[in-house]
């Protein structure tokens, strides 16, 4: 073991136990990590900045816009309130109906929006009707990450796995290539959430201010409102007492929910962190005044359910550019149109990039606001991605692993290493973020391939897969943050059921992929 692969490996060891500890943003974390790589002359400026440049991150910040284009024309919540009956029903007929929509939007749309519209609809009906909304909050967001492992733009994960195939001289995945193994696994996941989840997530846990405080609230013309803290919430890191909520914001906190606990007294002491759902007593200008602000990532309106007027012509127009940038990115993947448009790559950067200008003029989302709808952190993570690859690459330590890789693989070949590849790669998911996973993974993938002599594409594939599915911690996604919160929901109840979804996501991934990319040698 030389120098560089033991300053990388150093290297990588600070930067999990960094993003594990969570004392700063991914994005920092790396970005310090990849600065760290290049002084060291690990890697050249050009290869440290070469991830900013991708088409596969530009495509990831453009579809932010166009997410947030459609989430704000209202189609979305117009839809997703018919879904929902107005009589009573049971917890499985009504998971039946709503999650294989909910998956088939999350396949197109950032995951977050759809969580962001789906749960606060969500929590109102299903005290309307006399159900329990944790029968639902969960299997919202797993039917999310389910259906973004159905297309090329399900998950910005496939996206940097796309951009990276592509840097190393590969074709890189086409829109629906992922259906085939994501549709499987969507299926059997929405039909498991729905045998199992009335015995495996809890009842609704009681929220002791709203019934003790909400009547005399109601009263006074306030009533309790519910808010998820997003990255750009400026208080993050700090104890409130030392944050004046109430001056900034004209509401009052009574209630934190932090890592699956409830916090009603000393809230002064509290350290509010991404995530935490604060339940305030708010006015209706509240929900008016921060509904659209990119500092809270939900608001829930215990009065009723925020809306505003859209015109309908925003609504068929979103959803039209939405169909359009879907299918042309499909169509400009044939052979014919490649042909008949030699000098022009029609690809989903091309279309993303012509439906998100589309919408800033139509004014579907506004047009002077488009920096507060993309999240600089995630593509600064995924620039650094690129980075971290390449240091693995150049330093010789994914090829040392791989090498580690194929001798515990022994009898298996191939086949176990493409187990062991994932499962690692789901363990880094679970514990820090997956563009973190991802960055680690491909080159092991790459070098994994090229030892045992193989086609990479399975290997690829299983990334795409591991480092976008983690159900067992609420850390593991970002929709499984939002929910966390909003359901009061522990960390063990997303094991509970989180655990089971990871194995069957896991055996289904292993045994289909090389049925669908065969382990082909390379010449």
């Amino acid at each position: 073991m030389n120098f560089e692969i033991l300053f990388v490996l150093l290297g990588l060891a600070g930067m999990l136990a960094a993003l594990i500890m969570d004392k700063m943003r991914p994005g920092i974390v790396l970005l310090s990590v990849v600065v760290l790589f290049m002084v060291a002359g690990i890697i050249s400026p050009k290869q440290m900045v070469a991830g900013f440049s991708n088409r596969g991150m530009i495509t990831v910040a453009l579809l932010f816009l166009v997410s947030e284009g459609v989430r704000q024309s209202g189609a979305l919540t117009t839809i997703v309130k018919k879904l929902f009956p107005d009589k009573t029903t049971t917890v499985t007929k009504a998971q039946l109906r709503v999650l294989p929509i909910v998956s088939a939007f999350s396949a197109f749309l950032n995951n977050t929006p759809v969580v962001v519209i789906f749960a606060p609809i969500i929590k109102h009906w299903s005290k309307k009707v006399g159900l329990s909304c944790t029968k639902f909050l969960i299997p919202l967001s797993y039917a999310t990450i389910l259906g973004g492992l159905c297309t090329l733009i399900g998950t910005s994960t496939n996206l940097v796995i796309h951009g990276m195939m592509i840097d190393r001289g590969f074709e890189g995945l086409k829109m629906f290539d992922l259906a085939y193994i994501g549709i499987p696994i969507t299926i059997v996941g929405i039909l498991f959430i729905i045998l199992t989840s009335k015995k495996l997530l809890p009842a609704e846990r009681p929220d002791n201010f709203e019934e003790e405080e909400a009547d005399a609230a109601m009263e006074s013309g306030q009533h309790i409102v519910e808010v998820v803290l997003a990255s750009r919430f400026p208080g993050l890191k700090r104890k409130l007492k030392n944050f004046d909520f109430k001056r900034r914001y004209g509401a009052e906190i009574k209630e934190i929910r932090q890592g699956g606990q409830i916090i009603t007294e000393n809230l002064g002491e509290v350290r509010l962190q991404e995530g935490d759902t604060l339940v305030l007593l708010a006015d209706d200008a509240f929900t008016r005044a921060w509904g659209d602000s990119s500092v809270f990532l939900m608001i829930t309106n215990g009065k009723d359910i925020p809306t505003r007027f859209v015109p309908a012509w925003k609504k068929w127009t979103a959803f039209a550019l939405l169909l359009i940038m879907i299918i042309g990115a499909t169509i400009g993947e044939l052979p014919f149109t490649q042909e008949r448009f030699p000098n022009v790559k029609l690809d989903m950067f091309f279309f993303a990039s012509v439906t998100a200008v589309i919408m800033a003029w139509l004014k579907l989302f506004p047009p002077k606001k488009y920096t507060k709808y993309i999240s600089w952190d995630i593509l600064i993570t995924i620039a650094c991605a690129f980075a971290i690859s390449s240091a693995m690459e150049e330093s010789g330590l994914a090829a040392l692993i791989a090498e580690f890789i194929k001798n515990v693989s022994g009898s298996l070949g191939a086949w176990g290493a493409l187990a062991l590849l994932y499962f690692v790669t789901l363990i880094i998911t679970e514990l820090i973020t997956n563009n973190a996973a991802a960055a680690l993974a491909f080159p092991l993938a790459l070098e994994t391939a090229s030892k045992f002599g193989v086609d990479p594409m399975p290997f690829f594939i299983a990334i795409c897969i591991a480092a976008s599915a983690g159900f067992a911690t609420p850390i593991g996604y970002q929709t499984n943050l939002i929910v966390q919160g909003a359901g009061n929901y522990k960390f063990t109840d997303f094991m509970k059921i989180g655990i089971p979804m990871d194995l069957i996501v896991m055996i289904l991934s292993i045994i289909l992929i090389p049925l669908i990319w065969p382990f082909t040698p390379t010449v």
